[in-house]
């Protein structure tokens, strides 16, 4: 019988899928949109500009955004006024099916839990 152990996890490199069965297994981070996949994605990732989208939006599930370092403007397309600003140790939660763009105001430092499988994204205005 072999025995578990613990495997460590470059998270600037890889994202974490959290599954139903509460199983989690590291992916590597490629280039370009994210791949969507049946659970719950786990990334740590390092900002200094806007995503390259329009918008993105998540149907199977809310999204939760906790900043580390810097700061972003987070945007929901119900409603624009009511954008929140967020600093180191601040977090929001995005509903299910609310279109929103993160905007980078300085460098940053992100958490995200996102759930898939599916999600769509719009292409920038030209």
């Amino acid at each position: 019988m072999t025995t578990p152990r613990i495997v460590p996890v470059d998270v600037s490199t890889h994202v974490l899928d959290v599954r139903a069965d509460f199983s989690i297994s590291a992916r590597e981070r490629l280039p370009g949109m994210p791949r969507r996949v049946d659970a719950m994605t786990l990334g740590i990732v390092e900002m200094e500009h806007d995503a390259p989208h329009g918008g993105e939006v998540h149907p199977d599930g809310d999204e939760i955004l906790y900043v580390i370092s810097g700061r972003v403007r987070v945007v929901g397309e119900s409603d624009p006024d009511a954008a929140l600003e967020l600093g180191p140790g601040e977090a929001c939660i995005v509903p299910r099916g609310e279109w929103h763009r993160v905007h980078i105001l300085e460098p940053t430092k992100l958490v995200h839990l996102t759930p898939g499988p599916r999600g769509d994204h719009r292409p920038l205005p030209e």
